[in-house]
């Protein structure tokens, strides 16, 4: 068989060749692989739903969407909702978080979901405002958490003040739209903090 001679012709053709295997191969498995993944998703959603209620036995009866890919997961008890920062001025990206309210928007549990944060820092969002440690937001009620920083009462995370407004901002947002759905037509109240450079 004739070798191929070096030519940007040739290397054009193989090059194109190459890719178009490539491309098929990873189209394939991304096909393969969707349903899986959204699986997966799902059963951590509805784990996270159950956590974040502190109720193994919930049952949503009913699911909303909010504006910009929030979820509001209604129960008997409250709501499970799946937020974000509506400024995401978080400092790498975002977090979405699973907020847990009560009919009268306490927060009864939250787990962060997706974090882009910077390891060692942001990322600490998941344990620093749970019961019992520094930032502790639980049973405080949603729609006006803010960092001491921004005139609040919640202490953020040490050497992350962007990534704690953000994650509150996050919480408060989930009360908007958890309220919109018990009081359609009312405007929530909420606290969006301006971000500051600080981290």
């Amino acid at each position: 068989m004739k070798k191929l001679e070096s030519t940007w012709y040739n290397m054009a053709i193989v090059l194109t060749v190459i890719s178009v295997v490539a491309g098929a191969a990873l189209a394939y498995v991304n096909e393969m692989t969707k349903g899986p993944i959204a699986e997966i998703q799902q059963r951590n959603e509805a784990q996270a739903i159950k956590a974040v209620l502190c109720d193994e036995n919930a049952v949503v009866t009913d699911t909303i969407e909010g504006e910009a890919g929030v979820v509001v997961y209604l129960t008997d008890n409250g709501a499970a909702i799946k937020t974000v920062d509506p400024q995401n001025g978080s400092f790498s990206g975002g977090l979405t978080v699973m907020v847990g309210l009560n009919k009268e928007f306490q927060v009864l549990g939250y787990t962060v979901l997706v974090s882009n944060e910077t390891p060692g820092l942001g990322a600490k969002a998941s344990e620093w405002f749970q019961k019992g440690n520094k930032g502790d937001i639980i049973g405080k009620r949603a729609g006006q958490l803010a960092t001491t920083k921004d005139n609040g009462d919640v202490d953020a995370i040490t050497a992350s003040t962007i990534t704690s407004r953000s994650f509150l901002r996050a919480v408060n947002n989930a009360y908007a739209e958890y309220a919109k759905v018990i009081t359609p037509g009312v405007a929530a109240d909420v606290h969006t903090s301006a971000t500051s450079q600080n981290h």
